[in-house]
């Protein structure tokens, strides 16, 4: 039983410094962010930051895997990637999910973490390559590969990641962009947004299978 509480009670004690963590790193950046504050902020001492978290840089990927799986979750990916929906229905549940959570959590620290680290990238957010994210390309892959007719695993699927993915960046970036046509994309309804974003995303990819599929065929004599 004291085992048992002791778990929790250090769970409890991780998740309170990811959080105040998270708070801090996205008012004042990584730079400008030290233990000491987030100790402080999370009202434990520093020995409980290094042994969770073995030191600032670990701190601070936890925080960005923490934001990632907030906006966008493997398992949300996996439900609807592998449901039995037509390809384009697929796409569109997607995009809604994105264009939701982005809508959602304009407020939380998730997103500016997220946003602040797409507008400047920093190396050590880019150290942040684990199992789930190279899972996640793969879902995409997958789904691209049934709306292009592309296999999985070929190359000419890499460049739509970029395509498609940037504009989910961009509601990220949005609420930091001042005041211009991000942020009145962000005023738009949200379902005007998820129709314009699912119509170009559906044709760009459609686009790419064509032009593939055209190359791939000899032409007749």
């Amino acid at each position: 039983m004291a085992s048992r509480e002791s778990r929790k009670d250090g769970e409890a004690t991780r998740i309170r410094i990811l959080e105040a963590a998270g708070e801090l790193f996205s008012n004042l950046g990584f730079g400008e962010t030290s233990n000491k504050a987030v100790a402080a902020k999370a009202e434990v001492d520093l020995a409980s930051i290094n042994y969770h978290f073995g030191s600032r840089n670990g701190l601070y990927q936890a925080v960005l895997g923490e934001a990632r799986r907030r906006f966008l979750d493997i398992a949300d990916l996996q439900r609807i990637i592998q449901s039995e929906q037509p390809a384009p229905d697929k796409l569109r549940a997607l995009t809604e999910l994105v264009v939701r959570k982005a809508a959602r959590g304009r407020e939380s620290w998730h997103l500016r973490v997220l946003a602040a680290e797409a507008l400047a990238p920093s190396s050590h957010g880019q150290e942040v390559l684990h199992p789930e994210k190279a899972l996640k390309l793969t879902l995409l892959k997958q789904l691209f590969s049934e709306i292009t007719g592309i296999a999985a695993d070929d190359p000419a699927l890499v460049p739509c990641i970029l395509s498609v993915t940037a504009p989910w960046a961009m509601l990220l970036i949005g609420p930091r962009g001042g005041h211009g046509a991000l942020r009145d994309i962000l005023g738009m309804p949200a379902d005007m947004v998820v129709a314009q974003l699912y119509s170009f995303t559906l044709a760009g990819l459609q686009e790419v299978g064509r032009q593939y599929h055209q190359r791939a065929t000899p032409a007749k004599s």
